[in-house]
């Protein structure tokens, strides 16, 4: 091999911290420009082998097998993929062979560098990655030197261009040192296989449905007929990659779930050939009952929500018990800020007492100096500073004066406030009219503000004698009390519609009491058209001759009538408040009641509201997509492809056969083949059957059957015929590569039948 390998570093059962990952060992390699990471063993026992005996490698589109020649199963089996992705950390490339382990792969970023085939359809193009899968195959089959001094039988495709030939026999010889090549077809090695252990006849069909493609060669006396032979570039991955289209078509919010690798395990698992697809989807179109047993669920993990259980009746006396405490604790929080502001406000009092009391003592001319240091201006500032003290003492206190109390005491501190509103003005200089003036500006302000505070204490009281008698017919019949809460709610409801209506469409109407076509006019209120009905009549009235509106008082009376506004909107406001009252108020009593304002967006609300996820909602059902994804490879062109089928294949190969014997067709039809990783599909053979009998003539024979194992039967031909003696002379040397040239592989071709 071009590179030594050094073992860095290796990870056994005992330090793997990952479960999943326990009973591997991970080897980590460094080389001089990469470094491999894989869970699969090497092998042991490489030096045991002689020189002599073959090394067999099937070179799959799909999976990359290695083994010796005689034995029944490959040594080492990976996908044949390669990743080259950077350590997070250093930054360093490591590549990655075959299947990856989630766990390892973390700590590198395989943003830039997804997995890649050395594979274009069924031909090897990339020879860089081709060179990385066998390192790493040599290397898993225990290889230590630098060179493989065994024979190498390596599969090719059907027709292999002679290009990638050569490069496949330059990268083995120069790069390994392999003493001598051999090539062979795949499906040819399992044709064999299958014909020795009596499966199939010498004269036969050979259909491979692989990863990439599909080929169809006819055999005659046990050999490939390669001018018979017939592709289609359609195989097992187009199959897994149209599922995977249909289910994130189904179900976007899953699509990270569907991964190649999980979707392909679907397929093989769920997926079959339908015998007649326009029956079988005619099924799943009327939901029958064969169609529901068809039908298979893929469950995603799903951890079902906590359910809360309701509390017990412990758990509420605790909980009473603590709002009980935090209660007590308010209060008594509320208790000693009440006893702190009624000290404070005593004190104060106390204080403005004992000012007055001395101001008393005061002479007037002292009196502005003396009130100078205490911040007061005047003795009305002070008895009025003493008024609103008392009334926050005595509101602190909770005690209530009478009306007739507090009337007389307003109006004795309005009389020393406003003292100058009932002097005639001839008694009173310029200042004190002006003063006056204000005085009086300042009385209506504050009687104004008195009559509302007034209708406001009176609209509560009149508002809590209401709730009271509601309260008490409501616990006097609860029912009854219901049943009128409803016709109220129902009539206030038909007015504000009402209202509503004539606001949008006004109260014009058709014969038949129906709103008809609408105007801007009609879309008008009462008021709006009174406003305009007035502006219309003004200006008719001014319009012929001078503009005078305005010279005579009465014209102004104009804007009067206009500001009016329609009788039917005054109780507008209360009836939407007394609506709203009563709504929650209906609320409260009645669980099922639903206001009509909210009927018309229940519907909304309701699909907007977000549900719980149950378990249906993480379940994937493969219904139509069982049998529709793999009938593309009987109908290419649903993906695009416009090449023929499988079953149509079968009779373009028997047709290009030109030969003179007439009995060379019914022994192709006689002994057909399936084999491959995507003939394994339940149904394959009935529907080939079905189909290549319509292509007949009537009473052909026809039988079709499966290989052994469709997957593994190309490797164990091969390796059988590794064994055979005269072997070596189907292999051409490397100085025959080396004095002839890859001109010579163009006529190479594997004699089959040793």
């Amino acid at each position: 091999m071009s590179v030594t390998y050094v073992v860095h570093h290796l990870q056994s059962f005992s330090s793997c911290k990952n479960t999943q990952n326990r009973g591997h060992f991970f080897f980590f390699y460094v080389t001089y420009t990469m470094p491999f990471i894989s869970k699969i063993q090497r092998q042991s026992d490489y030096t045991l082998f002689s020189s002599a005996t073959p090394i067999v490698i099937d070179n799959g589109a799909s999976y990359f097998r290695i083994g010796w020649a005689g034995e029944t199963q490959p040594r080492v089996v990976f996908r044949n993929i390669v990743q080259r992705p950077r350590h997070k950390a250093t930054g360093e490339i490591v590549t990655v062979v075959g299947d990856h382990d989630p766990a390892l792969m973390k700590y590198f970023d395989c943003s830039r560098s997804g997995p890649r085939s050395a594979f274009d359809s069924n031909v090897v193009y990339q020879f860089e990655m081709m060179e990385y899968i066998l390192d790493f195959g040599f290397d898993r089959l225990g290889a230590t030197g630098s060179e493989i001094d065994h024979p190498v039988l390596i599969t090719e495709c059907v027709c292999n261009p002679i290009q990638s030939r050569s490069k496949m026999a330059e990268l083995l010889f120069e790069t390994y040192g392999v003493p001598s090549i051999a090539f062979g077809v795949d499906a040819a090695f399992s044709y064999k296989y299958n014909q020795q252990h009596g499966v199939c006849d010498k004269d036969g069909l050979a259909l491979c449905p692989g990863f990439n493609t599909t080929h169809v060669i006819p055999f005659v006396d046990g050999e490939p007929i390669y001018k018979g032979c017939c592709r289609t570039n359609v195989g097992g991955f187009h199959v897994t990659d149209y599922l995977k289209q249909l289910l994130s078509l189904k179900y976007p919010y899953h699509m990270a779930r569907f991964t190649w690798e999980k979707v392909d395990d679907l397929k093989m698992e769920h997926c079959y050939i339908a015998p007649d697809y326009a029956s079988e989807a005619r099924l799943f179109q009327k939901k029958s009952n064969e169609a529901k047993e068809k039908t298979r669920c893929w469950q995603l993990p799903w951890v079902p929500p906590p359910t809360e259980e309701p509390p017990s009746e412990e758990e509420i006396a605790r909980k009473a018990a603590i709002r009980e405490r935090q209660g007590q604790r308010l209060r008594e929080m509320a208790e000693a800020k009440r006893s702190s502001r009624i000290n404070e406000f005593e004190n104060e009092l106390h204080g403005l007492e004992f000012l007055l009391k001395q101001l008393e003592q005061v002479e007037d001319n002292d009196i502005p100096s003396f009130l100078a240091e205490t911040g007061y201006v005047s003795r009305q500032e002070i008895e009025s500073a003493r008024t609103k003290v008392t009334q926050s003492l005595r509101k602190a206190k909770g005690e209530r004066k009478s009306e007739q109390a507090e009337s007389e005491k307003a109006d004795s501190a309005t009389n020393e406030k406003y003292s100058l509103i009932n002097i005639p003005d001839d008694m009173l200089s310029p200042e004190q009219l002006a003063e006056k003036k204000k005085q009086l500006s300042l009385k209506s302000m504050s009687d104004g503000r008195q009559r509302l505070k007034q209708k406001r204490y009176q609209e509560e009281l009149e508002r809590e004698r209401k709730q009271q008698l509601e309260e008490e017919k409501r616990l006097e019949n609860p029912e009854l009390y219901l049943e009128q809460l409803r016709a109220k709610y129902k009539d206030l409801s038909e007015k504000v519609e009402q209202r509503k209506r004539l606001k949008t469409n006004g109260d014009h109407s058709n014969g038949n009491n129906l709103s008809g076509g609408i105007g801007r006019g009609e879309r008008l209120h009462a008021a709006q058209r009174e406003r305009m009905r007035l502006l219309t009549t003004a200006a008719f009235d001014r319009g012929k001759g001078e503009d005078t509106f305005g010279a005579k008082d009465e014209d102004w009376q104009l804007y009067k009538l206009m500001s009016k506004d329609d009788d039917g909107d005054e109780g507008a406001d209360e009836n939407d408040t007394e609506l709203a009252r009563i709504s929650s108020k209906l609320q409260e009593l009645d669980p099922t009641f639903v206001p009509k304002s909210e009927t018309g967006s229940s519907q909304s609300a309701e699909a907007s509201r977000p549900r719980p996820l149950t378990k249906e909602d993480f379940q994937i059902a493969f219904g139509v997509e069982r049998f529709r994804c793999p009938e593309i490879l009987f109908n290419p062109n649903w993906i695009a492809v416009d090449q023929a089928g499988l079953d149509e294949m079968a009779g373009v190969s028997i047709r290009r056969l030109s030969c003179k014997d007439e009995g060379l067709e019914e022994r192709l039809t006689n002994s057909i083949l399936v084999t491959g990783g995507s003939s394994i599909f339940p149904g394959i053979i009935e529907r080939l059957e079905a189909g290549i009998r319509m292509i007949r003539p009537c009473g052909s024979p026809i039988k079709v059957v499966r290989a052994l194992d469709p997957v593994m039967d190309a490797w164990r031909g091969a390796a059988a015929y590794a064994t055979t003696p005269l072997f070596h002379t189907q292999t051409f040397s490397r100085m025959d590569y080396f004095e002839k040239g890859e001109d010579w592989l163009r006529s190479y071709q594997l004699k089959y039948s040793l």
